[in-house]
């Protein structure tokens, strides 16, 4: 018996890196997988299935079972196929990992309005559109009487959560995908739908040629900190019953590590019983920082 045994999982963008990492693990533990994959380079062009087609074989060459989907996520009618696809296979969904996504850097300055906008489309439109589409299908199941145990697990980022410079339009998305889970995890909460997000840090398409060369795998001999395979088994995790008590969080996931990230929340404050002028708070500013830098900390990885 494995810990997503008799489960029916969506893997979006599973076809490489990550999302392939987190479609096989789910297998060998027992998940149904339907493995999506629009098959683009890293900044959406093109469309290859062949690498999502290889995900399905090796999936069900171990005993596993996966089919195979090449719609686009973030098209609100590809998202409800992609959904009704596991359903008709399967008879129901259980487990949405969205992962798909694609990288168009650039300085604020630069970023042109289809690097903004198909940016934000794929990553937060299709976080949702995917989400939606699923949280629905739950909602039914759950309003006819059946006991729901379902799982979304949204891949925001560490550039989303603290800012990468070169990436306003990434950063964005992956801001808005951890604030969209907070959202759904407390409206589906009634439904027995889990929401929560990791932050992974891994080599991937996307992040290969970033820091210099500093994520490149090391010796054999050698644990490789920044293999995407690393990020799969918290997402098995968060897809499993032993996470029903978990919902509306986020999680960096790092070679070995696991951190547990708070949302935005007050750090100081400053008050008084009438309407502030602004000289008042530049005079009492220095509370406000008196522990805390007024300048952005550096980046502490992506």
């Amino acid at each position: 018996m494995g810990m997503v045994d008799g489960k029916v999982a969506i893997v979006t963008g599973a076809g490489r890196g990550i999302g392939r990492g987190e479609a096989m693990l789910l297998a060998s533990e027992g998940a149904k997988v339907v493995v999506n994959d629009l098959g683009g380079d890293v900044a959406g062009a093109g469309g290859d299935k062949h690498p999502a087609q290889q995900t399905v074989e090796d999936i069900n060459a171990a005993g596993g079972e996966a089919v195979l989907n090449a719609d686009d996520i973030s098209s609100w009618q590809g998202a409800r196929s992609l959904v009704e696809q596991a359903v008709d296979t399967w008879g129901k969904l259980d487990v949405l990992v969205n992962n798909a996504g694609i990288l168009r850097d650039k300085m604020s300055f630069n970023i042109e309005e289809s690097d903004w906008d198909d940016v934000i489309r794929v990553h937060l439109k299709g976080h949702f559109a995917m989400a939606r589409h699923a949280a629905a299908h739950w909602r039914e199941r759950s309003k006819a009487g059946e006991q729901v145990k379902a799982s979304i697990i949204n891949t925001s980022s560490e550039s989303g959560i603290y800012g990468n410079p070169g990436q306003a339009n990434y950063a964005a998305a992956k801001a808005g995908i951890a604030s969209l889970t907070w959202v759904m995890a407390r409206e589906l909460q009634r439904y027995g739908v889990r929401v929560n997000a990791i932050a992974p840090r891994a080599r991937t398409r996307m992040t290969e040629n970033l820091f210099g060369g500093a994520m490149s795998a090391p010796d054999e001999a050698q644990f490789d900190a920044y293999a995407p395979d690393n990020v799969a088994p918290m997402v098995t995790f968060l897809a499993s019953d032993d996470s029903l008590d978990i919902s509306g969080q986020v999680f960096v996931v790092f070679g070995g590590e696991v951190q547990l990230i708070s949302g935005m929340s007050p750090l100081a404050s400053i008050s008084q019983p009438s309407k502030w002028s602004p000289s008042e708070i530049a005079a009492r500013k220095g509370e406000l920082f008196a522990n805390h830098p007024t300048m952005l900390p550096g980046m502490p990885g992506f």
